[in-house]
């Protein structure tokens, strides 16, 4: 099999939450692979953009807060205005939000709805019209092991990676024959801001690495390789998959 198949040269690809995290690390992975990067963060992204420059490629930062859709339109015009076209989205930008069901509110339900799910799908449905139009693209959604599981204590971001599981094989179905394959990674139990809460409660840690097989929390760069293979042409014939990079988790 030819490296060639996992080349990103000469595309552009545009990830959301970039600035830190997984965000961050998938941006990179790219970038190494040979895209020019897009990223999108409420605040911005100097450190991704210094890495990605010293890879040898372009860099865009732009300020967005995508708690609501407002800013969806000037992303991919922005994108389309410096480079052209979009190849490549990464819907990565993502919130959490803790409690019991049973006091869980309203104001934590709509924050990580909003954001997770209902930005996620109407910037995929903004990029994928330029995909259609062009015939070509690789649409990425970062989704979760709660996408399968139901968890505990995180009823919203349950519900909205439930939902963007099932975004992802709505739109496979819909695009797939209009060339743009839309997939998704979900990352087991990673060293994130995200999991800082889980990772310093010591009894919840040690139940978290007793269930995966690989016995390690996961790192950030852990999501580069299955990225990348969504990305190119590697991976033309894969719609609708929901890759777990999880240490083995789901397999126990």
């Amino acid at each position: 099999m030819s490296a060639n198949l996992f080349s990103l040269a000469g595309k552009t690809a545009i990830v959301t939450g970039g600035n830190v995290g997984l965000g961050q690390a998938i941006a990179l992975a790219l970038a190494e692979a040979g895209a020019d990067i897009v990223s999108t963060s409420r605040r911005p992204a100097e450190e991704t953009g210094a890495k990605v420059k010293a890879l040898g490629r372009r860099f865009v930062s732009i300020e967005a807060d995508l708690s609501s859709t407002a800013p969806i339109a000037g992303i991919v015009e922005r994108t389309v205005s410096e480079f052209g076209k979009v190849d490549i989205l990464v819907n990565n930008a993502g919130i959490i939000r803790r409690n019991d069901s049973v006091d869980f509110t309203e104001e934590d339900w709509d924050a990580v709805i909003d954001t997770n799910l209902k930005s996620a799908f109407f910037l995929a449905q903004a990029v994928g019209r330029h995909m259609i139009s062009q015939g070509h693209g690789k649409i990425i959604n970062i989704a979760s092991m709660l996408s399968f599981q139901g968890g505990i204590r995180v009823p919203s971001y349950t519900a909205s990676k439930s939902g963007l599981a099932g975004i992802t094989k709505l739109l496979a179905c819909e695009w797939a024959g209009k060339g743009v394959n839309v997939n998704a990674i979900a990352p087991g139990y990673m060293s994130t801001d995200n999991t800082e809460a889980l990772r310093a409660d010591p009894k919840r840690n040690a139940q978290i690495l007793d269930r995966i097989p690989a016995g390690r929390w996961g790192e950030s760069s852990d999501m580069g390789g299955a990225a990348v293979f969504l990305a190119s042409a590697a991976s033309d014939y894969v719609h609708g998959a929901i890759i777990p990079v999880d240490g083995g988790w789901l397999a126990r």
